[in-house]
């Protein structure tokens, strides 16, 4: 089968195509025929080495496909049965194998595109939205880069909570998407100081979900009211700094967490759970989701030149 692996780290250069062994199933697991692998900003934390991984590596953590074949002491899933599943690496590939305990049912309703579109980012902005912190109706809250993949869900399941959203994008093209998914107030960033803008509009956040790092952390904790939350979920712009806990005191008591999606899908429960949540929202067309492109398996360096470009809204899926 041919799979995208990284023989060193570095730029996307080092993604390369490969011929390898079909994988073998064996208990408790499903082999399936990827038919759409979705794009993440964490598969260029492996490549880049940000994220320690042994090489050679196939990268990704998501698809969509059908299950050809299922190992002994298997009866949760058939052959024919559309999955999902996120977290097990290596989908960027025609074909995987992954434990029918990670694996959730996709609905009649929602193409393979969409649930490999959904399955990661859309449980990420549920478990941030309804876990990391709990958005209450009367809620104001700020979601940087609000035009991703991530973010585009995130504002609709804030505001579908009752919040007033705050978001940051780069271009008045993003702008216009945000303002689709039910942004409030848009600010962008590229042209003027999304904390002071905020400060004249709000006496104080409830939380802010910030996917970004290192360029927006400190400003993010200025725009808090006293006890609230900074839910930092991401790094594009790089690692935070150290930091000294007594400016969380000093700020007003707030709260910082740096919450991941498999400490809220660690049991089989909490994946159904939110899993369902999603695609069901999708099915009944409660959650937009926005696929802006497709390559071939085969380009998936262009697919990481895109996302890290910042240029690019949405969802980025591999089509193997």
């Amino acid at each position: 089968m041919q799979a995208i692996q990284i023989l060193t780290t570095g730029s996307p250069d080092v993604l390369t195509l490969r011929d390898l062994p079909t994988p073998t199933v064996g208990p408790g697991e499903a082999f399936i025929r990827i038919e759409a692998s979705g794009v993440n900003f964490i598969d260029t934390y492996f490549r880049e080495g940000r994220y320690p991984a042994r090489l050679p590596y196939t990268l990704g953590q998501e698809a969509a496909g059908t299950v050809t074949a299922i190992g002994p002491n298997v009866s949760t899933v058939k052959v024919g049965d559309r999955v999902a599943w996120c977290g097990i690496p290596g989908t960027y590939a025609q074909f995987a194998v992954a434990p029918v305990s990670r694996l959730v049912q996709i609905p009649e309703s929602v193409t393979a595109a969409q649930a490999a579109a959904a399955i990661l980012q859309g449980m990420t902005a549920h478990y941030l939205s309804h876990s990391a912190y709990p958005i209450q109706t009367g809620d104001e809250v700020l979601i940087h880069a609000g035009a991703g993949g991530t973010g585009l869900l995130l504002i609709q399941m804030a505001k579908a909570r009752g919040a007033h959203v705050f978001t940051t994008v780069s271009t008045e093209e993003k702008a216009a998407l945000v303002r689709a998914a039910g942004a409030d107030e848009v600010i962008l960033y590229t042209q003027e100081d999304f904390a002071a803008r905020i400060k004249k509009l709000a006496s104080g956040l409830h939380a802010v979900y910030d996917s970004v790092g290192k360029t927006t952390f400190d400003k993010s904790l200025e725009v808090l009211r006293p006890r609230g939350t900074l839910v930092l979920f991401g790094a594009s712009s790089g690692a935070v700094p150290p930091f000294d806990l007594i400016k969380l005191s000093l700020l007003g008591s707030l709260y910082v967490t740096r919450p991941t999606l498999k400490d809220y899908i660690a049991t089989r429960a909490d994946l159904e759970s939110r899993a369902g949540d999603v695609f069901n929202a999708v099915a009944a067309g409660t959650l937009k989701l926005r696929i802006e492109h497709t390559y071939p398996l085969a380009e998936a360096a262009q697919a990481h030149r895109e996302l890290e470009s910042r240029r690019t809204t949405g969802k980025l899926i591999l089509l193997p």
